[in-house]
C-alpha cells in the first residue's frame, strides 16, 4: 500500500461514516440536541467537512470547494462565508440547519478534492510544511492527520447522537 492509498483509505472511511449516518435520517434527527446548546448532528456533519474543505484546500493551495463550487450559497447559513465552525457557540451552532442531502452533496464534493489532491502526493511532500504558526511548524502529513482525527472523532459523535434520537424516537 502507498502512503497515498493509505491516506485516502483515511478520508474515504469518513466518507462512508457520513454517507451512513445520513442515510434516512430526519430533518427532526439532524437538529436534536441532547442538551440545550449541544452540537446536533448537522452542525457536526457541516463543521466536519467545513474543516477537511478548508484545510486540505490551504495545503493543497487551491480554493475551498465551499467557494468555488457554490456551496455557500446553498446552504445560505448567517455566517461568515469562509466560517468553519471552530469556536462555535450555541447559537452559531443552532443556525446550522441542512438537509441530508445538501450535507451529503457537500461532503461528496470535498472528498473529491481531497482524494485528487492524495492522488498526487509524493512520500516527501508529507514533509512540506504547511503551517507556521505552531511550535514546531505543522507539516502536510501532520495536517492530514489532524484532520483525520479531527473528523472521525466529529463523524463517531454524529453516530452517537442519531443512536440516542432513535431510541428516544422508538420509546415514544
Amino acid at each position: 500500500m502507498t502512503i497515498n492509498e493509505l491516506v485516502l483509505d483515511c478520508f474515504g472511511r469518513i466518507r462512508e461514516a457520513v454517507t451512513d449516518l445520513l442515510d434516512g435520517l430526519t430533518p427532526e434527527q439532524l437538529d436534536y440536541q441532547p442538551q440545550p446548546g449541544s452540537n446536533t448532528i448537522a452542525w457536526l456533519v457541516w463543521h466536519l467537512t467545513r474543516i477537511q474543505d478548508d484545510h486540505v484546500a490551504a495545503a493543497a493551495g487551491i480554493e475551498q470547494v465551499w467557494l468555488a463550487d457554490g456551496w455557500c450559497e446553498r446552504f445560505g447559513l448567517p455566517l461568515e462565508r469562509l466560517d468553519h465552525g471552530y469556536g462555535h457557540t450555541a447559537e452559531q451552532v443552532a443556525v446550522v440547519r441542512a438537509s441530508p442531502e445538501l450535507l451529503g452533496g457537500y461532503h461528496e464534493a470535498v472528498f473529491e478534492q481531497t482524494a485528487r489532491f492524495v492522488a498526487g502526493l509524493g512520500e516527501t511532500d508529507l514533509d512540506r510544511i504547511v503551517d507556521r504558526r505552531w511550535d514546531p511548524p505543522v507539516t502536510l502529513g501532520v495536517r492530514l492527520v489532524s484532520v483525520i482525527a479531527d473528523d472521525l472523532q466529529h463523524a463517531g459523535q454524529a453516530a452517537y447522537l442519531r443512536g440516542l434520537s432513535e431510541r428516544l424516537s422508538s420509546s415514544s
